[in-house]
């Protein structure tokens, strides 16, 4: 017979986020550049405009989550499939914000920033830590992917309004959100910026350099990009996540502890 205590105990699994290392930020900006030529294409050349792309993509991310959560342990390919997913679902909405129902880039990232402060909030009223190393709870991976999608969305909100602010070009918006990540990175190792901290940061900041590194790419020249087109960068990022991923799932084969110290040091300013 089961106890009234293990009825309130969430089913645990093997952690499910990635130690974040260098592959890790590689695959991260990769991923979003990859998905931002995808869209393009289903947008533009496909045809399929920009609300039924929204409508087909939400869908495949649906019914790729309910893998991922299905899950119990950290599969390589199948995370970084949510977070291209993610990354594209998280830029059409940011998209349709801005193109159909005129929302400017000021409100979606006041919006979007206060809406990532309640998850984090939230999920620390919960589970009482925000350490990635502990995302081995339903209800703690629910939180974890709720804040990606929010932190790319106010990611694409801070990257246009920078460029409404600054009116950067795309190279110079690659090296400023560049040196603005190294920055957070810097902040971390020698002026005691906690690690959840200075990584979700990241993480937003990430998202308009990726954006600035794909437009970079893909505009035409007259445009101040390099004009090699859509297709191309896509299929070129994709090939790299491939080879970066297979080389993590061979790499990926010893298993994660299910349970963590009393006091992780990633919780640490979170």
């Amino acid at each position: 017979m089961t106890s009234y205590g293990e009825h309130l105990t969430p089913r645990r699994y093997l952690n499910k986020a990635p130690e974040v290392t260098i592959s890790f930020w590689i695959v991260t900006i990769l991923a979003t550049a990859a998905g931002q030529s995808f869209t393009g294409l289903l947008v533009d050349t496909v045809g399929l405009g920009l609300t039924r792309t929204t409508m087909v993509m939400t869908t495949v991310l649906a019914g790729v989550m309910v893998v991922q959560f299905r899950a119990e342990h950290h599969i390589p390919a199948l995370y970084w499939l949510v977070v291209t997913l993610i990354s594209i679902c998280g830029t059409l909405i940011g998209a349709n914000l801005t193109d159909t129902f005129d929302v400017s880039a000021t409100t979606t990232t006041i919006v979007f920033a206060t809406l990532l402060a309640g998850t984090f909030a939230a999920w620390y009223a919960t589970q009482r830590t925000l350490s990635l190393r502990s995302i081995d709870t339903p209800g703690r991976e629910a939180f974890y992917w709720l804040a990606i999608l929010f932190t790319v969305v106010l990611g694409a909100a801070v990257g246009d309004l920078a460029a409404g602010s600054l009116h950067l070009g795309y190279g110079a918006a690659v090296t400023v959100f560049a040196l603005a990540v190294t920055a957070i990175e810097a902040a971390r190792r020698f002026l005691g910026l906690g690690a959840v901290t200075a990584f979700w940061i990241a993480y937003v900041l990430t998202h308009p350099l990726r954006t600035a590194l794909g437009d970079l790419l893909a505009q035409p020249a007259d445009a101040g990009g390099l004009g090699i087109g859509t297709p191309l960068p896509g299929l070129t990022f994709l090939a790299a996540i491939v080879a970066i991923i297979a080389h993590l799932t061979a790499s990926h084969r010893h298993p994660q502890p299910r349970h963590l110290p009393a006091h992780d040091p990633e919780d640490r300013s979170s």
